[in-house]
């Protein structure tokens, strides 16, 4: 076997195949680290995604904000300023992790007076005072800021710093916080239409509360009257509203027959306003009422008692009530009225075949201390017919843009009673007509509510023919 010599030509081959594979190797590496780097980016935000999708404590997630951001960038200064619905600053969900003075920069930003006034996130300088707050207290010369935004608001700034004067912040690094600001934005709204959510649900609760009160306290029929039929109904433009009918007995002693041919109460008002206010005070009149009727004095008495007691109380909630008061005697047919503004009844009498308004001189319950009212009389005849209502059936809009109107609704009366229908047909004829004006689609604005009496006919013996043997 012979030794050849080593020759150059071969040892230079050898160190360049020997390079190659290096650098080949390298490149791998780097391919691998980048691979891996990738994929652990994308688990960070698959996470950060999987809590946005799932989380129902905005503090926790909150809390990861700044975490994934450093991880994303590969820093360890990171912090989240978020911002109220009104523009001030969120205090107890300032979230950083934790870097050289991150401490001191917590302490700053919760004592600065101006970012605790409505609307300081709206400001752009603001916003700029608050990157240099944050800018002199990191100590790091490289700072990314941008804004967490949702709904075109601003709801907070998202901080990364760069805690090496050497890193090289990239357009990928940029894109990554920016996306966490984005979820971050996403996650606030959330919040923010799940507290709107909540409030909503415990409205409609008390709304339901208070429906089921008021609902128990309009009769839920309407009594037994000798010689007269009684119809009536309430709907509220809202759940709770302000209208109010009641029958009361003056002397609710009775029973029986006595009580039937007994006097009674009829009663018909409207707080002005809507919704749970004015059903409460509603309420606390009909107490007061029911309290005076029982003292037997005529209705002009009644209303000024009534005015004496409820004024306080009014005049407090800024309101005022119209009331139609007005006692029955059955063995008589006799009414007696007085009227605090409210809409007059229509009165339809059967031997005329005509409509009047049933009306008396006298102010808004709750307006003057000293209000006088006037007391009306009148007899019922059979087969007469009489509507209370309240404005909400008149001032009803249509699909056209008018008002139902008084003058629509005397005719609409004339027509019900001329055909002799009792009083639950009538009622039920009116608000028929009433909802085919508004509109099947359409909600009342305001509280419609009416009763109807009609008073029977005689009792005629048939006619009877004689017969001759």
């Amino acid at each position: 076997m012979t030794n050849r010599p080593f020759q150059p030509e071969l040892k230079s081959s050898l160190f360049g195949n020997i390079q190659n594979v290096s650098a080949s190797d390298s490149l791998r590496e780097l391919l691998e680290s980048l691979s891996k780097e990738q994929r652990r980016n994308q688990e960070l935000l698959a996470s950060l995604g999987f809590v946005l999708r799932s989380f129902t404590n905005l503090s926790r997630f909150l809390e990861l904000v700044p975490i994934i951001a450093s991880q994303l960038v590969g820093v360890k200064g990171s912090l989240l300023i978020p911002f109220q619905e009104d523009g001030r600053l969120l205090r107890d969900q300032l979230q950083s992790t934790v870097f050289n003075n991150s401490q001191e920069l917590l302490r700053e930003l919760l004592v600065y007076k101006p970012a605790l006034e409505v609307g300081f996130a709206f400001n752009e300088k603001n916003l700029k005072n608050l990157d240099r707050i944050v800018q002199k207290n990191s100590f790091q010369s490289g700072i990314f800021a941008t804004s967490v935004i949702s709904r075109g608001r601003q709801r907070g700034r998202l901080y990364v710093f760069d805690s090496q004067n050497s890193f090289a912040w990239s357009e990928i690094h940029r894109r990554h916080v920016q996306l966490v600001a984005d979820m971050t934005g996403v996650a606030i709204e959330n919040d923010l239409i799940l507290q709107e959510i909540r409030r909503h649900e415990r409205v409609d609760r008390q709304l339901s509360i208070g429906a089921e009160i008021q609902a128990q306290l309009l009769p839920d029929h309407c009594p037994i009257i000798e010689g007269v039929q009684l119809a009536a109904r309430c709907r509220p433009a809202f759940q709770v509203g302000g209208d109010y009918y009641d029958f009361m007995p003056t002397r609710p002693e009775l029973n029986g027959r006595r009580r039937e041919r007994g006097r009674w109460a009829f009663v018909i008002g409207d707080v002005m306003g809507k919704g749970i206010p004015a059903g409460l005070l509603m309420t606390m009149l009909r107490g007061m009422l029911r309290a005076e009727v029982i003292s037997g004095l005529p209705p002009d008495r009644i209303l000024h008692d009534l005015n004496q007691l409820a004024l306080e109380d009014l005049a407090q909630s800024h309101r005022f009530v119209t009331l139609f008061y007005s006692d029955f005697d059955p063995r008589s047919r006799k009414l007696r009225f007085a009227n605090a503004a409210h809409n007059p009844p229509l009165l339809w009498k059967a031997n005329s075949k005509k409509v009047a308004r049933l009306d008396a001189p006298g102010l808004l319950i709750g307006l003057q201390p000293e209000a006088e009212f006037v007391c009306g009389e009148t007899t019922l005849d059979p087969g007469d017919v009489l509507l209370y209502y309240t404005d909400g059936v008149t001032e009803a809009p249509g699909i056209t843009g008018q008002r139902f109107d008084e003058a629509r609704l005397i005719n609409l009366l004339d027509d019900c009673a001329s055909e002799g229908l009792e009083a639950q047909s009538i009622l039920e004829k009116l608000f028929k007509r009433l909802d085919s004006f508004v509109g099947i689609d359409n909600h009342l604005e305001d509280d419609a509510s009416m009763v109807v009496l009609k008073v029977n006919e005689d009792i005629t013996l048939p006619k009877i023919n004689k017969i001759y043997t």
